[in-house]
């Protein structure tokens, strides 16, 4: 039976050739490299020096449900997509539907979450106060309106 013996080592420069066969010639063979380096963290935004806000790849904090970021990497703007989902929740809320009947409503329709996958009655859950938030930009305009006359025929507690 084989084992396998493996070792770290660290290293104060780049390993010559030579070193490399010698190693190779003793059976060894790289499985792994690491590489790392130091970084300068990056101050907060300040316009008049043009520092970027934040490292690449990271942000603060989520984007809220229903927004992305804009082309000029600066603003959020609507995602049709997700704007879509939380109306159709809205109606299904207003149809006091349950989370498992919203999360299968949303699968149904083919709506998928930002990870791509289906939804549950906990993500539904998690996704209301994102609701609430957006309600009074998302229920706004003639749409909206004619929808609410549709949904007002809705029998409450029956």
């Amino acid at each position: 039976m084989k084992n396998t013996e493996r070792f770290r080592e660290e290293l104060a420069a780049l390993p010559s050739p030579e070193s490399l066969k010698q190693r190779e010639a003793a059976g060894w063979r790289p499985v792994a490299i690491e590489w790392e380096r130091e970084v300068t963290v990056m101050p907060p935004h300040d316009p008049a020096t043009h520092n970027e806000p934040f490292p690449l790849g990271k942000l603060p904090e989520e984007i809220p449900y229903g927004l992305r970021i804009t082309t000029d990497c600066l603003h959020l703007e609507e995602n049709p997509a997700e704007t879509q989902v939380l109306k159709f929740l809205a109606e299904l809320i207003v149809q006091d539907a349950s989370f498992t009947a919203m999360a299968d409503a949303l699968n149904q329709r083919g709506f998928r979450t930002r990870d791509a996958i289906s939804w549950t009655p906990v993500a539904v859950f998690k996704l209301v106060p994102r609701l609430i938030e957006a309600a009074p930009r998302i229920l706004t305009g003639a749409e909206w309106v004619s929808r609410k006359q549709q949904l007002s025929r809705v029998a409450w507690n029956s």
